[in-house]
């Protein structure tokens, strides 16, 4: 999470090499002109990350950072995303404009990349046991592939990559690559060549 305008800005430069691109010698207004509007997103996103964390204090400030949530939010449904804030780490990378919904509950690690259609979210019968941890919890160097369906108390590694269209219910170890309906370990690849290393510290 950010907690620093130095790490507001490290976040920031990580999803733009994530994104295949370099920090450009330009103001900021001048690469959301140059770059996606995917781009123009996620800095919405990190910066009211930074503004959550660190600069709510008192009922002005939230009421500020309620009208800052509606924009982002007003944004997210032109691109077709539902993407809380405090989710992911450095180095995230949404590849496609397109539905993306996202639990509040989920963590990622850094540089995680994430196709269109992707669902990540709880699972309990008829909505019982609906508890904070009972939603994937992600680590290092993910790649999700389209139409992914992700659900459930369960923790999905390092360096993992998810096929499309696959269904995941059930933990996933280190290094490898699930596919399928559920989804199986179809090799050890992992996301080995399938990601931009956004935070180069992992």
């Amino acid at each position: 999470m950010i907690h620093s305008k130095e790490e507001l800005k490290y976040y920031i430069e990580s999803d733009l090499r994530s994104l295949g691109c370099f920090p450009l010698p330009f103001t900021e207004k001048m690469m959301s002109l140059y770059l996606p509007r995917i781009w123009k997103y996620q800095v919405k996103m990190r910066k009211l990350e930074y503004y959550k964390n660190c600069c709510v204090k008192n009922k002005f400030t939230k009421l500020i950072y309620y009208f800052k949530f509606l924009r982002y939010e007003k944004y997210g449904l032109k691109l077709g995303f539902s993407i809380p804030i405090n989710c992911f780490g450095p180095g995230l990378c949404l590849c496609h404009t397109g539905t993306i919904i996202i639990n509040k509950n989920a963590k990622f690690g850094s540089n995680a990349r994430i196709h269109a259609n992707v669902n990540i979210g709880n699972y309990s019968k008829f909505g019982k046991n609906k508890t904070e941890t009972n939603v994937p919890q992600f680590g290092n160097n993910v790649y999700i592939g389209p139409g992914a369906k992700l659900f459930g108390k369960i923790n999905i590694g390092n360096d993992v990559a998810i096929g499309a269209n696959a269904v995941v219910n059930k933990d996933v170890p280190d290094h490898v690559t699930v596919a399928g309906v559920p989804c199986k370990i179809i090799n050890n690849n992992g996301s080995d060549g399938m990601i931009i290393h956004g935070d180069s510290n992992v």
